[in-house]
């Protein structure tokens, strides 16, 4: 059987680092922990690392931190729908918010719960995802900084979530330019500048990131270890705290082409033919893996002599050539995965979920 396997000192060498790495630029962070789809031993790996702040877009992901340890600071990090604000209100302590209308129904959620709500008042940078226009966002924060039970704790904003735009130091500037406007008219202070997501981190490193902003949002640094600038592991970090093994259930010499009449097979897909492929043979791997777990093209194989061919809802078949290594029928076979990959995998209940030291 398929499983997926979390190496928890990998994990921790990861946390390590980046807790050094925002300390040392007097940065507070929070994981996001949305990859790991509510996994209660996952969560209680990650909260057992000494991590006090948790985001997710689940808020039933945010109750099962809760639950685990209610001191754990909780983050809802996409915004409300007004059916769900009784319970986002209950769970999360935090919100990322750039509507006035859902920001007043909070405020009176918040009321009747006699709670205080906390709010990070998203910004426009580019992206064009969620954010109010920055010509907008005197007058916005003029709506919304008086409700009652609502608290805002600051600016943010997301990059690289929708149209691939980077984020820039001109771009965390203006965001920190617009802290200082509102503190300046309003008479008040806006503890954090949360400038995004593990996307920001290389500006970090290379000291390009305005000392205005001090609060990041990260989630794909920590579990896969990436400069997502350069699209490669940084150094001290860990790239595989997450493999999945997958289990062969057939193993056959077969043409290396269909035959037959072709049409479009279930995912939409029709074959194109190598003629001088005919006559051709190679062994042929079942994987009991599939489409309804994970999509074949964030998976990342370790053993880089095979190739994969494809993949049905619940198998996944791989080209071994004359099979050089002699895979057999029960064999696993190791992958490391890409951030949707392993969000596919957590998401799937049929891929058991293990943690090894």
């Amino acid at each position: 059987m398929a499983f997926l396997n979390l190496h928890r000192e990998k994990l921790k060498q990861n946390f390590d680092y980046l807790k050094n790495l925002f300390e040392e630029n007097e940065i507070s962070w929070g994981v996001v922990s949305k990859l790991f789809c509510g996994n209660r031993a996952y969560l209680k790996e990650l909260i057992n690392l000494g991590v006090r702040e948790i985001h997710d877009s689940r808020i039933s992901n945010l109750a099962k931190v809760k639950e685990i340890n209610p001191e754990i600071q909780t983050v809802y990090i996409k915004p409300a729908s007004k059916r769900n604000i009784e319970k986002m209100v209950k769970y999360a302590d935090v919100s990322l918010n750039s509507e006035l209308t859902t920001i007043r129904w909070i405020s009176e959620e918040a009321v009747k719960q006699d709670r205080k709500h906390k709010i990070i008042i998203m910004v426009e940078t580019g992206d064009l995802r969620e954010g109010v226009m920055g010509d907008h966002l005197i007058d916005f924060y003029a709506k919304i900084f008086e409700l009652p039970n609502i608290q805002i704790v600051g600016l943010g904003t997301n990059l690289n979530c929708l149209n691939g735009v980077m984020p820039s130091a001109d771009k965390l500037i203006q965001l920190s330019l617009y802290k200082q406007i509102i503190e300046l008219k309003f008479n008040i202070e806006i503890p954090w500048v949360s400038a995004g997501t593990s996307v920001t981190i290389p500006l970090m490193l290379h000291q390009q990131l305005p000392k205005g902003v001090n609060h990041f949002r990260i989630g794909e640094t920590l579990y896969f270890g990436v400069d997502l600038f350069e699209e490669k592991i940084i150094d001290g970090m860990n790239g595989d705290v997450f493999e999945l093994y997958a289990e062969i259930i057939e193993m056959q010499e077969k043409p290396l082409l269909p035959s037959g009449a072709l049409a479009a097979n279930p995912q939409g897909e029709v074959i194109e033919i190598d003629e001088s492929l005919y006559g051709k043979s190679s062994f042929r791997a079942i994987l009991d893996i599939g489409l309804l777990d994970v999509d074949p093209k964030y998976l990342i194989p370790e053993d880089g002599e095979f190739e994969i061919l494809g993949a049905s809802s619940d198998m996944l078949i791989l080209n071994l050539g004359l099979n050089p290594k002699g895979y057999k029928v029960g064999d696993l076979v190791k992958f490391n995965l890409k951030y949707m990959g392993a969000l596919g995998i957590m998401n799937s209940s049929y891929v058991d979920k293990k943690v090894s030291g």
